[in-house]
């Protein structure tokens, strides 16, 4: 988090919130940010507010290519067909229709809905932390999967293949190991193409 307290703009905050290593060419070799509708200004929606806009780039990015996937993947997996009832083209017209102060107020997002709930699920249904499905990957990278990722992040082999700079990756693998820093994201996108490569 500290690293976007002190971006210049909501923009350039946004995407700092949405990306996991803020220079691609600093990592990988002869690589530049490729272009995505985080660059191209010109494809960002047009929106009243910094917070729609945000919502606006969500529904194109965030969603689309994240949490929709996995739905379908894990739904798939089971030989499940998913649905996403609040995804239909009706919902999200009237909810791209209505003003902010009936989407986010008093700092609380969904108010909107929040309130059409209370009159049909107990409030304590509704009011409880979110819950998500991650896994412990932080512990994983520095126990039973430590020799694992070791292999493949190792300095030689970094050099050898030829795809990226060692060094930042193998500062926050010490720093990972040590329990100074949480990097299981940034070392998780290295360790997956790592393992391709591997099988190829």
């Amino acid at each position: 988090m500290a690293s976007v307290l002190g971006l210049s703009n909501g923009e350039a905050f946004y995407h700092q919130l949405n990306s996991h290593w803020e220079d691609p060419a600093s990592v990988v070799i002869g690589a530049h940010e490729p272009a995505t509708i985080f660059t191209n200004q010109e494809a960002w929606p047009v929106t009243d507010s910094f917070q729609h806009w945000m919502m606006a780039m969500d529904t194109q990015t965030y969603m689309t290519d994240d949490i929709l996937v996995k739905v379908d993947r894990a739904s798939m997996a089971v030989s499940l067909e998913s649905r996403v009832p609040m995804l239909d083209h009706r919902v999200i017209e009237l909810a791209w229709r209505m003003p902010l102060e009936l989407k986010i107020r008093g700092g609380q997002g969904k108010w909107l809905l929040r309130e059409v709930l209370y009159r049909h699920v107990p409030r304590e249904l509704i009011e409880r932390p979110k819950q998500g499905f991650g896994i412990p990957l932080d512990s994983w990278l520095r126990g039973p999967l430590r020799d694992w990722a070791e292999e493949l992040l190792s300095e030689d082999r970094l050099r050898r293949e030829g795809y990226f700079y060692p060094e930042p990756i193998r500062k926050k693998w010490a720093e990972h190991l040590s329990g100074k820093k949480n990097w299981q994201h940034h070392l998780w996108d290295i360790l997956m193409f790592q393992a391709w490569l591997a099988e190829q």
